[in-house]
């Protein structure tokens, strides 16, 4: 896959309030950047052995997107694959054709680390990296939503009214278009606004149709423009099950609970610093080919678009001891105990245990705790469920 990068400044005014910062504005924002002692406490908090001064002057030699990337993110991203996880692999580079850029569309796991550890894998192999949508709910400080322009990220606009959501989407759909056919590079979107709870991963059809509005009147021929491919990302274990369990249990007490902003940064920082077992990504098809034969409105193209992401993505789930284990319990049956040993089983009862004693709700009944328990088992028998039912539809 070659690398033709060009300047982003091509990138008409109108998409200047979403777009990463180009390189001429990159070391007056980094500049910016250390001077902020939040961004220095979360260092400090991620990297509790840093040297900071020195951690600052490195920064300030960086002076492009792609030092950015590789002197400070890869080095950053290996050091949290070595602590937080037993391996981070990669399957399917078959499936990408040099030159081409693509739109990679994931399942979404963590709020961070899900483009992330996607383009630290393609550093590892000197391929190129992609850009990154992240949503501007999360860019809840100033320097926050200058590490993430300078991190190569692009901005989804999620706090519009009705009036201006349109406005929104048809200049994301038209920031995504000219920058895989115009500027040559990819990017990455999740499957939906916000992380599947239980694990049961949909595509959403807004997302789709956002990507369909660029272009002429034909969606699939929009749609087919951004070559959309998608990716399975599987963690064996998921550091914020537990606080998943916790918000399940508290909207089934109070159907109107909502988390807070502090819920939101802590759960970002379990997903961060958690232990997450393997991790691993599985590149699928681009699905041009199938889109191509999605026939009827527009709406129904979106639909059927979804449906094929979806299928693709839980074909190239891996599927580890805990999700059959978990499987097996939750449907009462044995069908997958050849899949893992009595050592395994003891061994996940025990991480949910310990993972449901961590949620900090007072006065649990033990019918709630039975509801825990089987929400908790459920989410990770979902990878299983649905790759299950996506590989029966293909054999069909």
């Amino acid at each position: 896959m070659a690398d033709k990068t060009q300047d982003i400044n091509i990138m008409p005014d109108e998409y200047s309030d979403i777009r990463p910062y180009d390189d001429h504005q990159f070391h007056d924002k980094i500049a910016e950047l250390v001077r902020e002692p939040r961004f220095e406490h979360a260092v400090r908090y991620i990297m509790p052995d840093v040297d900071y001064p020195e951690f600052v002057n490195g920064l300030l030699q960086v002076e492009s997107q792609m030092d950015f990337q590789e002197k400070v993110m890869g080095p950053f991203l290996e050091l949290l694959v070595a602590r937080t996880t037993d391996g981070l692999t990669l399957s399917g580079e078959e499936n990408l054709v040099t030159g081409t850029s693509y739109t990679f569309i994931t399942n979404h796991r963590d709020i961070v680390l899900d483009a992330s550890f996607l383009n630290l894998c393609f550093i590892r192999r000197h391929m190129p990296i992609t850009q990154v949508a992240i949503g501007n709910n999360l860019l809840i400080y100033d320097w926050i939503t200058d590490l993430v322009k300078l991190n190569r990220s692009f901005i989804v606009k999620r706090d519009v009214g009705v009036r201006q959501a349109l406005d929104a989407a048809r200049q994301l759909s038209g920031y995504i278009h000219q920058t895989i056919r115009d500027r040559h590079e990819s990017v990455w979107i999740a499957q939906r606004e916000g992380r599947a709870k239980d694990s049961n991963d949909r595509t959403q059809d807004a997302l789709v149709k956002m990507l369909s509005l660029a272009g002429g009147e034909d969606a699939t021929e929009n749609l087919c423009e951004i070559n959309i491919l998608p990716v399975a990302i599987s963690y064996e274990y998921d550091p914020n099950d537990y606080l998943k369990v916790r918000e399940f249990l508290m909207r089934r007490r109070d159907p109107e609970f909502k988390k807070s902003q502090r819920d939101d940064l802590f759960s970002m920082e379990t997903g961060l610093l958690g232990r997450k077992g393997r991790v691993h990504f599985h590149l699928g098809r681009c699905i041009n080919s199938e889109i191509q034969q999605c026939e009827g409105s527009r709406a129904e193209i979106v639909r059927s678009a979804c449906e094929i992401i979806d299928r693709n993505i839980h074909c190239g789930y891996r599927i580890f001891p805990c999700n059959y284990i978990a499987y097996d319990e939750v449907h009462n049956t044995d069908e997958y105990r050849a899949a893992y040993t009595d050592a395994e089983v003891e061994a996940f009862n025990k991480y949910v245990e310990t993972q449901l004693s961590k949620v900090d709700v007072p006065d649990l009944t033990p019918e709630e705790r039975e509801f825990m328990r089987h929400t908790m088992l459920s989410m990770y028998a979902n990878p299983l469920k649905n790759q299950r039912t996506a590989l029966d539809c293909k054999n069909i």
